[in-house]
């Protein structure tokens, strides 16, 4: 038996990609080459990967408080290396290093 997959929309960027629900968000990005959501330690402590999940349901494991509040994490931010979905996603990237990835003039 295979893990669920379910789709992954960066909003910033427009990519889309699979990942398993055994997977990180940000780990099966990286698996596949792309680069829509910063990175940083993978580990939940640097907040680089910080996202806000539009739509769609996620699981977390433990982050770093300095970079998601339980009031974040209430209203859908989350820290991508540390988040599985529960069904498809959509998310925006508001870490530290958004700038990076953000398409220019605002286009999403």
């Amino acid at each position: 038996m295979g893990a669920t997959r379910h789709r992954i929309t960066i909003l910033d960027t427009g990519e889309v990609y699979t990942c398993p629900d055994s997977v990180s968000v940000l780990k099966a990005m990286a698996q596949l080459g792309r680069k829509g959501i910063p990175s940083g330690c993978h580990g939940g402590g640097c907040g680089v990967c910080k996202v806000q999940v539009v739509s769609g349901e996620i699981e977390t494991l433990t982050m770093s408080r300095t970079h998601v509040s339980e009031e974040e994490e209430r209203a859908g931010f989350a820290l991508a290396c540390r988040c599985y979905p529960g069904s498809d996603v959509s998310l925006k990237v508001v870490g530290k290093m958004q700038k990076a990835v953000k398409r220019p003039y605002g286009f999403v």
